[in-house]
């Protein structure tokens, strides 16, 4: 399976449970896409399963876009709307491509597991970041 289509223009917060932090972008990012916070600049960055734990270390999903330098408004906990059709009662996790969202499914041998949240309904998923620090066996 592949990961989730946003529809960027539809990503917004939820309603309820709202927590959020602002912060640089060290590289482009669009509303939809978790990222992590990197150590050595201090900079928000697109999360990768498939490239260290650090990486795989999700804060946060990007509400809005940001270009390289830019600011970000990042939903850290709550309801978000992702801008995409979800499966209810699924989890999500970060990906192994840089800024997606899978299924743990789509996970294998050697990603970083970062859970993102559960799906409460069709579009909405109840973000409450997990992070694994440890690649699957």
């Amino acid at each position: 399976m592949a990961d989730i289509s946003k529809t960027l223009a539809n990503v917004t917060m939820g309603e309820e449970g709202i927590q959020f932090t602002i912060g640089q972008a060290g590289a482009a990012v669009s509303q939809g896409e978790p990222v992590y916070l990197s150590t050595s600049d201090g900079k928000y960055y697109k999360t990768d399963a498939n490239d260290g734990v650090a990486k795989a270390a999700a804060v946060g999903i990007a509400l809005l876009p940001a270009a390289t330098n830019g600011y970000l408004i990042i939903q850290t906990a709550g309801l978000i709307n992702l801008g995409a059709t979800l499966v209810t009662g699924t989890s999500y996790y970060v990906s192994t491509t840089a800024g997606g969202i899978c299924l743990e499914s789509d996970l294998s041998s050697g990603h970083f597991t970062t859970f993102l949240g559960i799906a409460t309904s069709t579009s909405l998923l109840e973000l409450d970041i997990v992070v694994g620090g440890v690649a699957r066996a």
